[in-house]
């Protein structure tokens, strides 16, 4: 029996990896990309540039439903840029509603600003730092930024927002809701 069709090549993004169940990180997508993101069934796209997104990548989306978040967070170089804490939580926010998973998360590269954002959601789940600093050098090697690193250990999680209702099914995260609600209540004191 011969086959019609040939398969498809299978191009993954650089840097491309599983966070957590829903939740990928990758360098910035570019077309040869494009059919293997479309076998990961993607409902959004966290992108941490500044600049417009491209057209191409735009069309993609489109004709794959998928939704695009735009946090332009400029890199966190010594000594003067500082990522902005508000721009994260929001993008945290983003990353814990189930209703936009799957999700791939990217930057340009895929290491620091990427790295980042996961540093803070591995914050999230408890993490311990040295995990966390692990996991971040070794998406951003050879060229690991300090402030980076400080920027996530200085990191407040307790100012993420979120809806309990749609809080993914992360063991990590369990009890997430509960510590914000007795928080809120802590302060209201």
């Amino acid at each position: 029996m011969v086959e019609d069709s040939a398969e498809e090549e299978l191009f993954p993004t650089e840097n491309f990896n599983l966070i957590v169940q829903g939740v990928y990180r990758s360098a910035f997508p570019k077309k040869k990309n494009f059919s293997f993101l479309r076998k990961l069934g993607l409902r959004s796209v966290l992108t941490l540039i500044l600049e417009d997104y491209p057209d191409m990548n735009k069309k993609f989306m489109e004709e794959n439903n998928i939704q695009l978040f735009q946090f332009g967070v400029a890199g966190n170089k010594e000594p003067f840029v500082d990522i902005p804490e508000d721009v994260i939580c929001a993008a945290l926010t983003v990353l814990l509603d189930r209703r936009n998973h799957p999700i791939l998360i990217h930057c340009n590269k895929g290491k620091h600003r990427t790295g980042c954002l996961v540093g803070c959601l591995r914050k999230l789940m408890h993490w311990s730092h040295t995990s966390i600093f692990d996991e971040y050098r070794r998406f951003s090697h050879p060229k690991s930024r300090s402030m980076d690193q400080q920027f996530i250990e200085l990191f407040d999680p307790t100012q993420v927002d979120f809806d309990e209702d749609w809080l993914p099914d992360w063991p990590e995260i369990e009890g997430l809701a509960a510590n914000k609600r007795a928080l809120v209540t802590s302060k209201g004191r």
